[in-house]
C-alpha cells in the first residue's frame, strides 16, 4: 500500500515528467506531426540522453520541454510545475554556439548576461561568472571576445553561462555536433564533471550513439515519425567513466550495438539488424 510519504518521495525524486507530448506543425493537408505521444520521466541528478533517427523531432521535443514552444497536446512538468514558459530553474545549451553568444560582448559579459534578470547584486553576479568560467576551464579568458576563441572554447562559454544561472535542470541540444572529435571527447568529460559539481539533472539530446552510451545513466530511444519513445535503456557502466577504458569494455560495445539496432529497426522495421521491438 502506498503512503503519503511514498508520494512525497516520488515527487522529490522525479524532477521532470513528460506526459503524452505531441507537436503538429501546420494545419489540414499541410500538417506535419513532428512528435507523437512522448512520455518519460527524469529523476533527480540523472543524466539521460535522447537519441533517435535523423529528423525524428529531437530538437522539437527539447523546445517543448524548455517552454520555448507550446505542444499541440500533452504537458511537461519541471519540479512539479507545469511548463507554460521557460522555467526559472532550467538552463539550455544550444548546438550552434556561434549564434547563442553575443560577438560584441566579452566572455565574462556573455556569461553574466542572463544573471541580470535575477535579484542578485553585482558582487554575486561576478562571483558566479568567475566560478562558472573556472569550472569549464576558462579562467583568464574573461576579457576575450567569442570570435577570439576556438569552437570548443566558445561552447564552454555557452555551458558556463547556463551553469552560472545555477539551474536544477540543464537541457543540452546536440551541443558538441559542430566540434572536432578530440574537442568533443574533452567536452563530454567536462559535462560528466560539471554534473556532479553543480548537482544538476541533465537531459542531453545527441545523434551520436557512442556519446549517448558514454554519458548516460539511461538512453531514451525515439522512433521514426510519428515519433514516440521506442525504448528506455539503462546504462549500468561503472563510473567514473574514461574515454579509453570505458569504451573498451565489452558492455559498452553491447549497449552501443543495442541502441544502433533499436534506431535502425525503427527506420526500417523488419531489417536484418534484428526483430522490430515495437
Amino acid at each position: 500500500m502506498s503512503t503519503l510519504a511514498d508520494a512525497v518521495s516520488e515527487e522529490v525524486s522525479v524532477v521532470m515528467r513528460v506526459s503524452g507530448l505531441k507537436k503538429v506543425y501546420g494545419q489540414g493537408d499541410e500538417a506535419v506531426e513532428a512528435i507523437s505521444n512522448i512520455s518519460f520521466e527524469v529523476a533527480r541528478n540523472e543524466l539521460i540522453c535522447v537519441v533517435g533517427p535523423s529528423g525524428c523531432g529531437k530538437t522539437t521535443l527539447l523546445r517543448c520541454i524548455s517552454g520555448l514552444m507550446s505542444p499541440s497536446e500533452g504537458e511537461v512538468e519541471v519540479l512539479g510545475k507545469r511548463v507554460t514558459e521557460p522555467p526559472a530553474d532550467l538552463g539550455l545549451v544550444f548546438q550552434d554556439y556561434s549564434r547563442s553568444l553575443f560577438p560584441w560582448m566579452r566572455v565574462a559579459q556573455n556569461v553574466e548576461f542572463t544573471l541580470k534578470r535575477l535579484p542578485i547584486d553585482k558582487t554575486e553576479r561576478t562571483r558566479r561568472v568567475s566560478e562558472a568560467l573556472e569550472a569549464v576551464g576558462l579562467s583568464g579568458f574573461e576579457r576575450k571576445y567569442p570570435w577570439q576563441l576556438s569552437g570548443g572554447m566558445q561552447q564552454r562559454v555557452a555551458i558556463a553561462r547556463a551553469l552560472a544561472f545555477q539551474p536544477k535542470v540543464l537541457l543540452m541540444d546536440e551541443p558538441f555536433a559542430s566540434v572536432d572529435a578530440q574537442t568533443r571527447s574533452e567536452l563530454e568529460d567536462l559535462v560528466l564533471r560539471l554534473r556532479h559539481t553543480y548537482d544538476v539533472t541533465v537531459v542531453f539530446v545527441t545523434h551520436d550513439i557512442d556519446e549517448s552510451v558514454y554519458l548516460a545513466d539511461r538512453v531514451v530511444i525515439l522512433s521514426s515519425r510519428p515519433t514516440q519513445v521506442r525504448e528506455e535503456l539503462a546504462v549500468d557502466l561503472p563510473r567514473p567513466r574514461d574515454q579509453i577504458t570505458t569504451k573498451e569494455l565489452p558492455e559498452f560495445a553491447h549497449l552501443r550495438a543495442h541502441v544502433f539496432e533499436s534506431i535502425m529497426t525503427s527506420v526500417r522495421p523488419g531489417s536484418p539488424l534484428g526483430a522490430d521491438r515495437g
